[in-house]
């Protein structure tokens, strides 16, 4: 779709949290916050042209490879939040975007992506085919105190579990969602430090697409978790613990 009247190169969203998104101490999912953060990066993208359905002319889409996020605290049941994004940086087949979630004028949560652009008929990165100069880029505004990073997975993990993807783990593009791999990790999760909202921050490296199907194997060493698919590492998370 073309460019709206109302695009802006920095997007605010506004959201209210419901239930269904919320842990039963009230407070808002991990995963459902990463969500939020993606849903709101999809609405700018839309607006200004870049969309999944945009790209699907050129057969391209987004995909995210790495996510940090640093948080204060979490919203719960009931709350407006706002979400604020923007890009910081954005050439050939790379972008990192920056998204902070606030409650009034309080930022609660700061997050950075970056994303790479994939063809879906070939599954191979390559360089945006839409024009994208419209986009003011932001390389000195960080919503994060720490860049994210390569996660070390040259470490010792222990076997956790084991899933098979199935359809409900699959998106639009045909592989596994970008928040499931740590809605698997989480399940493994002491609860206590979940309800106790004792992450702080949680850093996600996507190395390999998983698909319908595929047998992954989930590991840990201590806050580190990563997914095995085919003896090949295709997830790798880190947790920050208060």
């Amino acid at each position: 779709m073309p460019i709206t009247s109302n695009f802006t190169s920095i997007l605010t969203k506004d959201w209210e949290i419901n239930f269904l998104q919320c842990y039963p101490n009230g407070y808002l999912k991990y995963t459902e916050l990463c969500n939020l953060f993606q849903l709101t990066a999809a609405t700018h993208s839309e607006i200004g042209g870049i969309s999944f359905s945009d790209m699907q002319e050129f057969h391209q889409a987004w995909v995210l490879s790495k996510m940090r996020v640093e948080i204060k605290r979490l919203p719960k049941w009931k709350d407006r939040v706002k979400v604020k994004t923007w890009i910081n940086s954005l050439e050939n087949s790379r972008s990192i975007r920056c998204l902070e979630m606030y409650i009034g004028d309080e930022k609660i949560v700061g997050c950075e992506t970056f994303w790479a652009v994939f063809n879906t008929k070939t599954r191979r990165p390559e360089t945006l085919t839409l024009p994208h100069q419209h986009f003011e880029k932001y390389p000195n505004n960080n919503a994060t105190q720490k860049p994210f990073s390569k996660i070390n997975i040259q470490q010792t993990f222990e076997f956790v579990s084991k899933h098979i993807v199935k359809l409900s783990d699959l998106d639009i593009v045909n592989h596994a969602n970008s928040i499931k791999y740590l809605e698997w990790c989480i399940d493994y999760i002491d609860y206590e430090i979940i309800l106790h909202q004792d992450v702080k921050a949680f850093e996600m490296n996507y190395l390999k697409e998983v698909s319908m199907s595929d047998t992954l194997k989930i590991e840990r060493n201590i806050n580190t978790f990563i997914i095995n698919n085919k003896g090949k590492t295709c997830f790798a998370l880190q947790l920050e613990l208060k």
